[in-house]
C-alpha cells in the first residue's frame, strides 16, 4: 500500500474517507464507483471508506456519512470524484455533507478539492489516450471501461 507524502495534520488515525461522484439513472455508471471505491481501498491505508452518489443513486452522502461514523470515524473527509470544481463542488456537496454531520454531533467533516489540475491527471490522460490509439490500430484490447460496456469507443471514424 502507498502513502501519500502529505500525511494528515491531526491525530485521527482513521478518518471516513467518502468518495462522492454526481450519481447516475444509469446503474452500469453507478456501479463504476464501486470500483473506484475499491482499488482506492487497495492502494491506501485508509481503513474506513464508503462510496456516495451526491443524487440520483444511493448510497447518499449522509448514508456514507453515517457509515463512517458507524466504523469509528470521529472526522470524515469527502472528496469529490470530479474533475473540475464547479457548483456542486462548491455548494451542493458541502451542503449535502454539513447537513449529514449534524445527525452526528462532534464528528469533524472536510470537503477535498476535486481531483482538477494535478500533473498526475495528464499523465494518466496520455496513458489513455495512447492506449486508445493503440486500441483503435488493433494492437491491444480495449480498456477496462470500452470492455465493460461492451463496446470499444476507440475506433477510427471518418477520414
Amino acid at each position: 500500500m502507498s502513502q501519500s507524502q502529505n500525511q494528515p495534520a491531526s491525530a485521527d488515525a482513521d478518518p471516513g474517507i467518502v468518495i462522492v461522484d454526481h450519481g447516475s439513472r444509469r446503474e452500469e455508471s453507478n456501479a463504476l464507483l464501486l470500483d473506484v471505491v475499491g482499488m482506492f481501498r487497495r492502494l491506501t491505508d485508509y481503513q474506513i471508506i464508503e462510496p456516495a452518489h451526491m443524487e440520483l443513486a444511493e448510497p447518499t452522502i449522509a448514508t456514507a456519512f453515517g457509515r463512517c461514523v458507524d466504523q469509528g470515524a470521529r472526522t470524515v473527509v469527502v472528496h469529490p470524484y470530479f474533475l473540475l470544481p464547479g457548483r456542486h463542488w462548491d455548494q451542493d456537496i458541502p451542503r449535502l455533507t454539513a447537513e449529514a454531520a449534524t445527525q452526528h454531533p462532534g464528528v469533524q467533516f472536510l470537503v477535498t478539492a476535486p481531483l482538477g489540475l494535478h500533473e498526475s491527471m495528464a499523465q494518466i490522460m496520455d496513458e489513455r489516450i495512447r492506449h486508445c490509439l493503440a486500441c483503435a490500430h488493433g494492437q491491444v484490447a480495449p480498456c477496462e471501461l470500452c470492455a465493460a460496456q461492451g463496446r470499444a469507443q476507440c475506433r477510427l471514424r471518418g477520414g
